[in-house]
């Protein structure tokens, strides 16, 4: 039994105890790929087994600061304040001080670019007052997107024993951020950005590589690997993939870059291209997905 898999089924076992029922966690390298158009299911490996999110986390942090800007609870000038519970979180953070402000907008594109760990817990206690009460409301609109997998309990990612997903389930948010907010998802391209005078580059070096790549989100921790969840189009066919517990970050990059290749390819049946309007994210189904 590695390592990853007694922590996560540690994980199981301590939910078990909670909810009275056990589901057994596996640990590792995971994939999936699907056609962001039509919801095919194109590559899949291990996609429904628990793996820790990491950074991938962010994803809903962002999905219900969109989801706060369109219902008007947030807007993209509203000063947000660092608490000292932000500001403590390492690594990435913008580490302006505790009691300092930024803008809403400064904190989507340090999570965008830098996975600013700060600046989610400011959204997340903006929304949700407390990093505990938001992370409900995470795992509550994951479940309500068919994340069925997902268990949220921080806003950042940061190492929790019960927070847990699938590569299947964090297809799913990333369907839903493009379908749900297609302008708001422009910023994922985002290559760097420039905060108070200071150029700052993002690592997801996958943008740099590989052409016609949405960034979304790259993730990591100790217990769970290298993970990354993208976008991409190429000839028509856009495919949202995602890629769970790699050793390496370059491991990671080239995994995702070689489904990329695959269900990219010319010889895949491509679709329509997707444009403002187009229904994103149709049911997926599981069709003669590759191993």
């Amino acid at each position: 039994m590695t390592k990853t898999t007694s922590r996560l089924l540690a994980t199981a076992l301590s939910s078990a105890l909670l909810t009275g029922a056990f589901t057994l966690a596996q640990a590792g390298q995971a994939s999936f790929v699907v056609d962001a158009q039509s919801g095919q299911v194109l590559e899949a490996s291990n996609q429904d087994e628990l793996n820790y999110p990491a950074s991938l986390t962010k994803m809903m942090t962002l999905y219900l600061a969109f989801e706060a800007l369109h219902e008007g609870r947030l807007k993209w000038d509203q000063k947000l304040t660092m608490s000292e519970n932000a500001e403590s979180k390492e690594p990435f953070k913008l580490a302006v001080g505790a009691g300092r402000q930024v803008t809403l907008r400064e904190a989507v594109e340090s999570i965008v670019v830098l996975s600013a760990n700060d600046s989610a817990v400011a959204i997340a206690e903006q929304l949700g007052g407390s990093e505990q009460a938001f992370a409900t409301v995470m795992t509550d609109k994951a479940h309500q997107l068919g994340m069925s997998n997902t268990v949220f309990k921080n806003p950042s990612g940061l190492p929790d024993p019960e927070q847990v997903t699938s590569a299947r389930d964090m297809a799913t948010l990333g369907v839903s951020l493009m379908r749900d907010f297609p302008e708001e998802f422009k910023l994922f391209s985002m290559r760097g950005f420039q905060f108070r005078g200071m150029k700052l580059r993002g690592h997801n070096n996958l943008m740099y590589r590989y052409e016609g790549v949405d960034g979304i989100k790259t993730g990591y921790t100790d217990a769970s690997g290298y993970n990354v969840v993208t976008s991409a189009l190429k000839d028509g066919r856009r495919v949202v993939g995602v890629v769970m517990g790699e050793k390496t970050a370059s491991l990671r990059d080239d995994k995702m870059a070689g489904l990329l290749d695959s269900t990219l390819s010319s010889s895949s049946n491509a679709t329509a291209s997707t444009t403002p309007g187009t229904q994103l994210g149709a049911t997926m189904t599981d069709t003669q997905p590759t191993k």
